[in-house]
């Protein structure tokens, strides 16, 4: 059963409830009042024809003696005598006219009084059913000599009232829980028109395929059926955020994705490169061996065996680049881990001090300076991997920036961090490779030329340090002023510990 069947069914059932006991209170009332109005009209009556009674001989105290002559304004009333000497007499005045009594009168039949005394053998006033008659309510009043008149008047006026008031209530009551049923049918349905907004945008973000490529969820659940301020609205926003944190997950997914390929693609250059050179040295170092071998003049030895040492010194550089490059992929392996760090007190005013003085002799025709504070600024952290961090930068500044340019290092405190940036007034990043600056084997030379930079390793490995130390690190670039700044918490003071 949907949502709006029993939301309808509930509804119209409580109404149809409260409508059947408002109608049944309503015609108990009304009926109890009617009765009460019946009664006092019948006592009046009882009374008037009990006096008249009166004058009368038990002899000749007959109900239609009694009624003989006398103006009854009311149709239909029920008028016995029960006497001791006359015995049990009755008659129903009958006008049709509707107006006073002319004198005609109906005769109760023996059947009909015995029905009167047994509905007044508990009291003296009774509502009885009478044979071809209908319902009357009757009263007994004794007057003299032992006689007894009963009084009645009909039900039938009560009981067409109750009956129209049923009907009017029945026909109001059915005409009522039909406009009811269309009222609620189109409210529910406008309400609960955002629920299926969200269902059909739900069935097609499904249909969609987001396991394999480029995806992108388009689907939305429209603005009007997403307002936060209605409960079925909220349910569309949290449906529409929802997608949004998917579709920027996928996007991300994609991301790494291509950075996973562009990595294997890049790693595996820089890898073919050195296996290449060893692979070609060390076919030429077997040649020389052969042609020393084989050769009928001694005085050609010396000379096969300077190019074989000659290849073997290539092989053991290319070794060396490829064994620097599988150590910054493992390294960098480690520190994604959360691994690889020694912590420690630092002192980053000494490190910048040792990292420029290593720097200055790899690139004499740079011009290095550093500003450092007089007192140590300390940080917690691993002492091998700050002092990697420092190298990393300078080395960066040296490779990138022609001969001539001026390379800074600070190193101050700033509030609860210490605070180390590199300087220099080379030409600036390019800002198409801004975005990608730390990402692994990110170069500005597309074509890894070696005479252009490194594996692209250097930066990735300094950002993953930082962020180990709880860190940051950013970039401001634009020609003739580029700075690497680095954020790490400070030490916290032994003594306050």
């Amino acid at each position: 059963m949907s949502l709006q069947t029993r939301l309808m069914t509930a509804v119209i059932g409580f109404v149809s409830l409260i409508l059947v006991i408002v109608a049944v209170i309503t015609s108990a009332t009304l009926g109890k009042t009617m009765e009460d109005q019946l009664d006092q009209k019948l006592s009046n009556y009882a009374h008037q024809l009990a006096q008249r009674a009166e004058g009368y001989n038990p002899s000749t105290a007959t109900a239609q003696n009694v009624l003989s002559g006398a103006s009854v304004p009311s149709a239909g009333l029920l008028f016995a005598v029960l006497s001791p000497i006359t015995g049990t007499s009755g008659v129903i005045v009958t006008n049709a006219s509707g107006e006073e009594l002319t004198g005609t009168l109906q005769k109760l039949t023996g059947q009909q009084l015995a029905e009167i005394l047994i509905a007044l053998n508990d009291g003296s006033r009774a509502t009885v059913s009478l044979t071809d008659v209908g319902s009357y309510r009757v009263v007994a009043v004794p007057v003299d000599r032992d006689v007894v008149v009963v009084t009645g008047l009909p039900r039938a006026e009560i009981q067409n009232q109750l009956t129209q008031l049923l009907t009017v209530i029945v026909l109001a009551t059915s005409g009522g829980l039909i406009l009811l049923a269309l009222t609620t049918a189109i409210t529910i349905r406008v309400s609960l028109r955002p629920l299926r907004a969200v269902a059909t945008t739900a069935t097609r973000v499904a249909n969609q395929q987001l396991d394999r490529g480029e995806v992108s969820i388009t689907e939305r659940v429209p603005a009007a059926e997403a307002d936060p301020r209605t409960e079925t609205g909220l349910v569309g926003a949290a449906l529409n955020k929802l997608l949004d944190h998917v579709d920027a997950s996928l996007a991300a997914r994609q991301r790494n994705e291509e950075r996973m390929r562009q990595f294997v693609a890049d790693a595996s250059h820089e890898l073919r490169t050195p296996l290449a050179s060893i692979r070609g040295y060390s076919e030429l170092s077997l040649r020389a061996l052969r042609q020393a071998d084989s050769a009928a003049d001694p005085a050609k030895a010396p000379e096969a065996i300077a190019g074989t040492t000659s290849s073997l010194e290539r092989i053991q550089a290319q070794s060396l680049r490829m064994t620097r490059l599988v150590e910054d992929l493992l390294l960098l392996a480690r520190l994604d881990e959360g691994r690889e760090l020694v912590y420690g007190t630092v002192d980053l005013t000494q490190l910048a001090l040792e990292g420029l003085s290593d720097a200055r002799p790899t690139a004499p025709d740079h011009h290095w300076s550093i500003e450092v504070p007089d007192e140590p600024v300390l940080i917690l952290g691993d002492a091998g991997r700050m002092h990697q961090v420092v190298a990393n930068l300078l080395a960066n500044a040296r490779s990138h920036t022609p001969a001539g340019t001026t390379v800074t290092l600070r190193v101050r405190q700033d509030g609860d961090h210490a605070v180390l940036s590199v300087h220099d007034d080379g030409p600036g990043i390019d800002p198409a490779i801004r975005e990608e600056l730390f990402a692994r084997f990110a170069r500005g030379d597309s074509s890894r030329a070696r005479q252009t930079g490194g594996t692209g390793l250097g930066l990735a490995i300094v950002k993953a340090i930082v962020e180990g130390h709880r860190g940051t690190i950013d970039v401001a670039s634009e020609p003739g002023d580029t700075t690497f700044t680095v954020r790490i918490p400070l030490a916290p003071n032994p003594a306050g510990q």
